[in-house]
């Protein structure tokens, strides 16, 4: 059994969140997804439905995997210290690491990117990756694959993205069935991605 930290704060985008959630939380018997915020108190959406949480950032940072979503709000509410210091020990602890839309901007401020590959949200793109300098930001993919660490674009990425890491996880058969169970038109390809055109990037 492997734990997943998913990551909220408040603002979070509920697709970024619940649609990885879907495909990895799927395996029950194989992860234990656990909700994880800086407070005790459930937190809301930026459509305003509120998560329960389960652990606080100061009772653990030993998680298996580990699930950053992105949402306007933050770059706001993750740029505190004892946000991006549980991000980086977290994320030397865990054995993959995911971030979808601004949640790989706030990855990539936290330090662990730095050198690496990553990708985040295409409407955003031009006014958020500079706030993360020393990573090696991908204009076109739908999702990056550097090491341990999966990042996607925006919102929908994600669900991609997650398949991405079930298939790395536990083989490409068990993701392709996940995707069916769903009804997911699974995207494959990191590369498909045209969102960036349309967003003017390439």
């Amino acid at each position: 059994m492997r734990t997943l930290a998913a990551f909220v704060f408040p603002g979070f985008e509920t697709l970024d969140y619940f649609g990885p959630i879907e495909m990895l939380g799927g395996l029950s018997e194989e992860i234990e997804v656990v909700t994880v915020a800086k407070a005790s108190e459930p937190v809301p959406s930026v459509h305003g439905q509120k998560i329960v949480i389960d652990k606080q950032l100061s009772d653990k940072d030993d998680y298996d995997l580990m699930l950053i979503p992105g949402g306007d709000s933050a770059l706001v509410e993750c740029v505190d210290d004892e946000t991006l210091e549980w991000i980086s020990r977290a994320s030397a602890n865990a054995e993959r690491v995911m971030a979808v839309c601004t949640g790989t901007v706030i990855l990539g401020m936290s330090g662990v990117l730095d050198g690496r590959k990553a990708t985040t949200n295409k409407m955003d793109f031009t006014s958020t990756v500079h706030l993360a300098p020393n990573v090696e930001w991908v204009k076109e993919a739908r999702w990056v694959e550097d090491g341990k660490f999966f990042t996607s674009s925006g919102v929908s990425a994600g669900m991609d993205m997650a398949l991405a890491v079930l298939a790395d996880l536990f083989g490409n058969n068990v993701a392709e069935e996940m995707a069916i169970g769903c009804e997911y038109d699974w995207h494959k390809e990191p590369h498909w991605d045209p969102f960036a055109k349309l967003a003017g990037l390439v």
